[in-house]
C-alpha cells in the first residue's frame, strides 16, 4: 500500500502551509531545506491518517498543540518546541485547535546524520531565526554560497538541539500495547498494576519487567506521562485545571500542577501564558500527591 501523503488542495491542511511548498516534500532536487509557515486558526476536523513524506520535516509550534503518532509511540508538541519526523517515517497529524508555527523539510541527503527516529527537541534562538529566514525562500534549482552557509548552521543546530520529554514511548507486545491502548483511550482508568495485569493476562512481575525493557519507563512513570500528554491536549483546549485533574483521576487540582511542574517546569499558567493562551480559573486547590 502506498502511504505517501498526496493533500487535497481543498483540505484543511494544505491551507496551512503556501503550495509552492508543498509541492517539494516528496522531491529530491532542489533546495536542500525550504521552510514554511502554518496558520490553523480552526485546527483539523479529523486526524490525518498515517501516511509519509519524502523529505523529513522539522515542526515547531509557537501556539496550539500538535499530536502525533509514529511506530516508535506517541508525542505532544507545545509552544516552544518542535517534532523531528525522519524522512519516510510513517505518522499521523490530529491539531484539536487553532495551531501557529513553522515547518522546515530537509532532503534525505542532508538528514542522513540527523536524529533517526521521531523526537521533540528544543529550540535556540539560533535555530529560530535560521528557521524564520528559510520560510521566506523561494524554491529554486540549488543554494547560493550564503543559503549553503545558513543552512550547514541550521543542521548544526537541529544536531545538537537537547530533547525533550514529550515523547510516550509505545511496548511492543501484543499484551502490553492491549493496556497501553487502553490507558490511552481512558487516563482516568485507575485500576492498579495487578489489576492490568490480571486482565492482561501477566503476572505483575512480568508487566513490571517487560513494560520497562519495552518503553523505557515503569508502568507508574508511563501511565502519569499519558496522563500529562492528555492533559495537555485538555488545557490546550480551555478545560480548567480542576476539571483535568478530576477527569485525568489526579487526588486533586494541585496534585496535577505538582506533577505537570515536575515534567515540563513550570505550573500550567504560566506554561500557558508562554503562548499567549489563557488558563481557566481552577477551584479548590490542596496538596495531596498525584494518584498512579
Amino acid at each position: 500500500m502506498d502511504n505517501t501523503f498526496r493533500p487535497d488542495p481543498a483540505s484543511t491542511a494544505t491551507q496551512m502551509i503556501r503550495n509552492e511548498v508543498l509541492d517539494w516534500f516528496e522531491r529530491d532536487d532542489g533546495l536542500g531545506v525550504l521552510g514554511f509557515q502554518v496558520d490553523s486558526p480552526r485546527g483539523l476536523e479529523r486526524e490525518i491518517d498515517w501516511h509519509q513524506h519524502h523529505r523529513a520535516q522539522l515542526i515547531c509550534v509557537e501556539a496550539g498543540l500538535l499530536n502525533t503518532r509514529t511506530r516508535h509511540g506517541n508525542w505532544s508538541l507545545p509552544p516552544g518546541c518542535a517534532g523531528w519526523m525522519p524522512p519516510g517515517e510513517p505518522h499521523t497529524v490530529d491539531i484539536s485547535g487553532p495551531l501557529r508555527g513553522w515547518g522546515l523539510i530537509i532532503s534525505p541527503a542532508l538528514a542522513h546524520d540527523l536524529p533517526s527516529e521521531p523526537c521533540v527537541v528544543a529550540i535556540s534562538d539560533l535555530l529560530q531565526a535560521l528557521a524564520m529566514r528559510v520560510t521566506r525562500w523561494t524554491p529554486a534549482a540549488a543554494a547560493d554560497l550564503r543559503q549553503q552557509h545558513m543552512i550547514e548552521v541550521l543542521l548544526d543546530e537541529i544536531r545538537n538541539a537537547p530533547r525533550q520529554r514529550m515523547h510516550l514511548p509505545m511496548p511492543q507486545d501484543r499484551r502490553l500495547l492491549r493496556i497501553a491502548s487502553q490507558l490511552i483511550a481512558d487516563p482516568a482508568d485507575g485500576r492498579s498494576l495487578e489489576q492490568w495485569a490480571q486482565w492482561a493476562g501477566l503476572s505483575p512481575r512480568t508487566l513490571t519487567r517487560h513494560f520497562r525493557d519495552e518503553t523505557t519507563l515503569s508502568f507508574a512513570q508511563w501511565r502519569q506521562q499519558a496522563r500529562l500528554a492528555d492533559g495537555l491536549r485538555r488545557l490546550s483546549d480551555g478545560h480548567s485545571v480542576s476539571d483535568i485533574a478530576h477527569e485525568l483521576g489526579f487526588s486533586s487540582p494541585s496534585a496535577f500542577v505538582t506533577v505537570f511542574r515536575r515534567h515540563f517546569g513550570c505550573p500550567p499558567g504560566r506554561y500557558l501564558a508562554r503562548s499567549g493562551q489563557p488558563l481557566n480559573p481552577t477551584r479548590g486547590l490542596a496538596s495531596p500527591a498525584a494518584s498512579g
